[in-house]
C-alpha cells in the first residue's frame, strides 16, 4: 500500500537569517538542526529548524534572500502553518510568553476543530499552536529541551497546513484521488484532509478564495512538502503524479533526503520527500546545526561559500 505519512517539511522565505536564527530559536524553542546552503543557488544560506534530529513532520525551514520585499497576501498560496502543542494549557503558556516577548499574536480561538492561537514571526509568516490534546504523533518525534521553553509545553511538531486557492475542487481533487487522504469535511468555501486519519500531523485545510494571487515576499511560504518512506515509494509516486498529468522536476538528491516536486492545477508546489537518511547522516546528534554543513558535491567550494555568507551567530 502506497501512503502519504503525513508532512514532511515545509519551506519559507525570510529576508534576515540572523532575526530568523533568533527567533525559531530563542522564541519558539526548536532546535537548528542544520546550517547549510540553497542547493540550486549556494549564495543564500537555507536553515532548518525542528525536534531533536530534524525529524520529518517537524522541520521548518527557511532561504534568505536579503534582497526580497514584503507580501503581498492572496490566493493561490500556503498560507498558514499549523504548530502543535501538548495542551490547552500549552496554549495558555504560550499567549503569556507572546506578550512577553512581543510577539504579535491573536486569542486563543477555535480552528479546524481545536482550540488554537494564532501568532505571526517577525516577518509576517502566519502560524497557529494548535492544542494536540494527548492526539497521537509520530513515534520518531524527540522534542529538543535545549531551549528556555517549559518542557510541558515544547511545540512537537507540524499540524494543519492551510492552503488557499482559488479552485478548491481541484486540489481537494489532487489530495483525496491521487494522495489518498481522507475528507474530513467539504464544503465550497473550505474542507480538510488528512493523510493520516483522524490525525492533524498530516492535515491540509483547504480555504477558496477568488481574489489575486499572493505576491510572494519576506515571510511567505515556498512549499511544502509530504513525507514518503524512501525512494522505492518516491519513484512509485513520480510516476503516478506524471499520470495525473503533471509536469514534475524528476528525483532530486537532496542528500539528506531525496525529493520529487511538481505544481498541482492552482500553482502550489508540493515537494514529495523521502524519511532518511536525515540531518544526522554528516553530523553527529550534539553536532548538528553547529557548523556550516555542505552536500558532498558542494564541499570542494566551502571556502568560497562560507566567505559570500554573512556570520548568523
Amino acid at each position: 500500500m502506497h501512503t502519504i505519512r503525513g508532512h514532511h517539511h515545509i519551506s519559507m522565505l525570510s529576508k534576515d537569517a540572523k532575526l530568523n536564527n533568533y527567533f525559531y530559536q530563542e522564541v519558539l524553542g526548536l532546535r537548528r538542526v542544520k546550517k547549510t546552503v540553497n542547493q540550486d543557488d549556494p549564495s543564500m544560506y537555507h536553515l532548518f529548524f525542528g525536534d531533536l534530529i530534524g525529524n520529518a513532520g517537524t522541520e521548518l525551514t527557511f532561504f534568505e534572500m536579503p534582497n526580497i520585499g514584503s507580501t503581498v497576501r492572496g490566493t493561490n498560496a500556503i498560507t498558514q502553518i499549523g504548530l502543535l502543542v501538548p495542551s490547552y494549557e500549552s496554549l495558555v503558556y504560550w499567549k503569556e510568553r507572546f506578550e512577553k516577548l512581543e510577539v504579535k499574536h491573536g486569542e486563543i480561538t477555535m480552528y479546524a476543530g481545536r482550540d488554537a492561537l494564532p501568532f505571526e514571526d517577525q516577518e509576517g509568516l502566519r502560524m497557529i499552536l494548535i492544542n494536540n490534546n494527548g492526539e497521537k504523533i509520530p513515534d520518531s518525534w524527540t522534542p529538543w529541551t535545549g531551549s528556555d521553553v517549559d518542557p510541558q509545553h515544547l511545540i512537537l511538531g507540524m499540524g494543519t497546513i492551510e492552503i488557499t486557492v482559488r479552485h478548491l475542487d481541484r486540489l481537494a481533487r489532487t489530495l483525496k484521488d491521487l494522495f489518498g487522504y481522507v475528507e474530513v469535511n467539504y464544503s465550497d468555501q473550505e474542507a480538510i484532509y488528512q493523510s493520516v486519519a483522524g490525525q492533524s500531523f498530516g492535515e491540509i485545510l483547504i480555504k477558496q478564495d477568488l481574489g489575486p494571487r499572493e505576491k510572494p515576499g519576506k515571510g511567505s511560504i515556498n512549499h511544502i512538502a509530504i513525507r514518503v518512506e524512501n525512494e522505492e515509494e518516491l519513484l512509485y509516486w513520480e510516476e503516478a503524479v506524471r499520470e495525473r498529468g503533471f509536469y514534475t522536476s524528476g528525483i532530486v538528491d537532496r542528500f539528506y533526503f531525496k525529493s520529487l516536486y511538481f505544481r498541482e492545477s492552482n500553482g502550489v508546489l508540493f515537494e514529495i520527500a523521502t524519511d532518511g537518511p536525515g540531518f544526522t547522516a554528516d553530523s553527529s546528534i550534539e553536532q548538528l546545526g553547529k557548523d556550516l554543513s555542505l552536500p558532498p558535491f558542494l564541499a570542494e567550494r566551502r571556502a568560497e561559500i562560507e566567505a559570500n555568507l554573512t556570520p548568523i551567530d
